[in-house]
């Protein structure tokens, strides 16, 4: 997966309505596309995505159809499309079989929020075999060793939490953003680093790139753009937000 440097990652639900956001979202500058599957239990999930989730699950969106629904936008947007999900639903698909049939929907990319690099064995053969780059998490809490451990064991991207605790907007990014940022850079080799977790304004978007990042990942913030005004209101926040990609 090969991605632009400086890059916007929009974060979507997978839902009736996510092909035409992920459109807005392009529209807006977004050269990313995360689609969540949505999942009971959410642990690295704030309110607003939680919410999300629980509305997709209630209209009946499994698995399998959210990985109809990443086709639909494979259809429609030209920008790598990366899956965010938890361990629990691709051991019960399978790994190797949900690998595949992401693969097949368009997924160049694979993200699995509860998995740890040193327990993703069986999952990175997997998606090794089907093509697609799987994506582990860095924290400000991590130890030096994980972060070392995730940015040599990423492809497509290194995902780095600019907060703690669960996603959701926030007023500022964590403070070791900096630090962490160096350091995940300084064992990343080649792999772009992007930032996410609590990004919901240009400053953000600013504040990472300046600390050296190679972009941001808005989630919860577009979650609420378009739950607000639909894909107008969230092709304008993504508009305003890839404008702090460049100053």
């Amino acid at each position: 997966m090969n991605i632009p440097r400086p890059s916007l990652a929009v974060y979507l639900m997978a839902d009736d309505d996510a092909p035409a956001l992920a459109e807005a979202a392009v529209r807006g500058g977004a050269t990313v596309i995360e689609l969540g599957i949505p999942y009971s239990d959410p642990l690295a999930d704030g309110t607003t995505i939680q919410r999300a989730a629980q509305a997709a699950l209630d209209r009946g969106v499994t698995p399998r159809r959210a990985l109809e629904i990443l086709r639909e936008i494979d259809a429609r947007v030209d920008v790598p499309l990366v899956p965010m999900t938890y361990g629990a639903i691709v051991e019960g698909y399978g790994e190797e079989e949900f690998c595949r049939d992401a693969a097949a929907a368009g997924a160049e990319g694979l993200i699995v929020a509860d998995v740890p690099p040193e327990e993703s064995g069986v999952l990175r053969a997997a998606a090794t075999e089907a093509g697609i780059d799987l994506i582990h998490l860095v924290a400000p809490t991590s130890r030096p060793e994980r972060i070392r451990a995730a940015a040599e064991a990423s492809r497509g991207f290194v995902y780095l939490v600019a907060a703690v605790g669960v996603t959701g907007a926030r007023e500022t990014l964590d403070g070791r953003v900096a630090d962490l940022v160096e350091t995940t850079r300084a064992v990343a080799g080649d792999t772009p680093v992007l930032g996410g977790f609590g990004v919901s304004r240009r400053e953000h978007v600013q504040g990472l790139v300046t600390a050296g990042a190679d972009g941001a990942i808005v989630g919860s913030a577009a979650i609420d753009a378009a739950e607000r005004g639909g894909p107008e209101a969230l092709e304008e926040l993504v508009r305003d937000l890839a404008a702090g990609l460049t100053g």
